[in-house]
């Protein structure tokens, strides 16, 4: 791919002269061939505030944003959702413990002025200080989910591997929104991850998964519907109770927090507010987690995953490990296409294909499909060009703009991007050697892999914490400081709940289980939650499903 100084330029049209109000946003004009529209610029006692740019509105872009002071930068975030969502709770909320938005926070009532675009980054032009975004509002309202847009094919994305080529392809169906640019003075790329699935047939059709407010609506909808589908008499559609008890099989791919967390969820909903409603069909209810590792919950020792495994025996919850999902398809005839049955093909099965009415996709996580398009850019060796090209700076020097090329560093095993221990993003020669950085570039959240702890867990307690260092360390002294103290993450320990008002949680400091850890499982959570509304409103949905049951009715 040649380089980015020989391709053709975005293009950025002129800057309207500043308004001289200190108080009120500027606004400057940046044209696309087709659009334009207005973009805040403001000031401080005169001097223009520098635009901090972030992609993503999860735990790391969302908890930057929230942490960078306003008064000394501007925030412009650019995510392909409105919300941030509180993602350890989405359990609750797919089984009607919690209501869907007592879990969302909204990025445009961030305090102190945030800038907010809704769509994807579609390229970025690091040595203009540049991004591309592709809209998606428009996409979002008529669509029942929101989907990658499209990726680069395996000839521009090297070392993209096999499956994730055939994951990212399988969302690309969708035809693109508008293109707008966006300039930035510093980037954070906090995009996170998507769903892996290995390319195994039919996941990616027919699976539910389970990252967003509407992966958790769609569950809940498909979980009531099937009580419903199998309360019919029986002449009036014909099901046997075979065809029932597969209808009413819930599987769950993947033994981590996420699978176990909703298979226990699943469970209280049957088993408190199903039972008495459909009496008849909860003989027929099994809930089945499989996984191929040798035990779940993989990041608990072995103590704490026994007790797991047999809370979930006592409440009748088959847990399958050392299972390799194949394949996964709708049942033949009517049966699968009136109803939504499903067939999953195990390998320790052979033939023998097992019959499901929901499966829960929950293992693995890809690179986002901008990571391979960023990583397959040549760039200047330095951040000279940029600064000379930056619409938004004042000055600059393009002495070093013919400099030797140099590339984004990528994981090999992840496909994320590699940082130093600063979270800046690293940078490699051509000859994959003499590491640096990118200049004003940052990395945090699921996307990112630090070259000095490659081992730390995709969570929302890693990201978390990378997002409100980066952002402190830039409200301390600008990007000095962020050299100056590197990231170091501090584990708080793990927590899952395991159903029946029992949960497990493990740190440093000590093990818990049972009863006492459910109360500190709820505590964490609640304390965690991003705004004051919120804190109200979870422990009052915790209470109205306590006394009067969670709810059922489908919407």
């Amino acid at each position: 791919m040649a380089s980015l100084q020989h391709r053709p330029r975005l293009p950025l049209g002129s800057v309207v002269r500043h308004v001289s109000n200190p108080v009120s946003l500027t606004l400057h004009h940046i044209h696309t061939p087709n659009r334009s529209f207005s973009l805040a610029k403001s000031k401080n006692n005169g001097t223009r505030k520098e635009r901090v740019v972030i992609l993503g509105s999860g735990w790391a872009g969302y908890g930057f944003a929230r942490t960078l002071d306003p008064a000394k930068y501007e925030r412009v975030v650019i995510s392909p959702r409105s919300y941030f969502v509180f993602t350890p709770l989405l359990a609750s909320t797919s089984v009607g413990t919690l209501e869907f938005r007592s879990i969302l926070e909204p990025v445009r009532r961030l305090k102190g002025n945030v800038g907010f675009f809704q769509g994807w980054a579609d390229d970025i032009d690091f040595d203009r200080k540049m991004i591309r975004v592709e809209t998606n509002a428009a996409e979002e309202a008529a669509s029942k989910t929101i989907v990658p847009p499209p990726s680069p094919s395996p000839s521009e994305t090297p070392g993209l591997e096999k499956e994730t080529t055939m994951e990212i392809a399988a969302t690309t169906k969708k035809p693109k929104g508008d293109l707008i640019n966006i300039p930035y003075d510093k980037l954070v790329i906090a995009c996170g991850a998507y769903s892996q699935t290995f390319g195994i047939e039919g996941v990616r059709e027919h699976a539910h998964f389970l990252r967003d407010i509407g992966d958790a609506r769609r569950i809940r909808l498909r979980v009531l519907s099937l009580f419903e589908q199998c309360s019919y008499p029986r002449g009036s559609d014909h099901l046997s109770d075979d065809d029932k008890r597969a209808l009413l099989h819930f599987a769950i791919v993947g033994g981590g927090p996420t699978g176990i967390e909703f298979a226990a969820e699943l469970h209280d909903l049957i088993h408190e507010d199903l039972a008495p409603l459909y009496p008849d069909l909860i003989p027929l209810v099994s809930i089945t987690v499989y996984d191929v590792a040798p035990k779940v919950l993989p990041m608990f020792d072995q103590a704490l995953a026994q007790y797991a495994m047999d809370t979930f025996a006592r409440q009748n919850i088959s847990v399958k490990t050392e299972h390799h999902l194949q394949r996964l398809r709708l049942a033949d005839g009517e049966f699968g296409r009136r109803h939504g049955a499903l067939k999953i093909k195990i390998k320790e099965y052979g033939d023998q294909e097992v019959g499901a009415g929901l499966v829960v996709w929950s293992t693995g996580l890809m690179a986002n499909p901008l990571i391979a398009k960023l990583t397959a850019k040549r760039l200047a060796a330095d951040g000279a060009a940029a600064a000379a090209n930056n619409p938004l700076s004042s000055s600059g020097n393009s002495d070093n703009a013919a400099s030797p090329p140099r590339h984004l560093a990528r994981d090999a095993r992840t496909g994320g991007l590699v940082t130093d221990a600063h979270l800046r993003a690293r940078t490699l020669d051509e000859a994959g050697g003499n590491p640096g950085v990118l200049d004003d570039v940052y990395v945090i959240g699921d996307c990112a892999v630090m070259e000095n702890e490659p081992s730390l867990p995709k969570t929302a307690q890693v990201a978390s914490q990378q997002a409100v260092h980066l952002a402190k360390m830039l409200n301390k002294g600008g990007a000095a400081a962020v050299a100056d103290r590197p990231f170091r993450f501090r584990n708080w320990g793990t927590l899952t709940y395991l159903g029946s008002w029992k949960a497990i949680h493990q740190s440093q400091a000590d093990e818990l289980r049972g009863w006492v850890a459910w109360v500190i499982w709820r505590g964490a959570y609640l304390t965690k939650s991003m705004s004051v509304r919120n804190k109200i409103l979870v422990p009052f949905y915790w209470m109205v499903s306590w006394l009067f049951g969670r709810g059922i009715s489908r919407f």
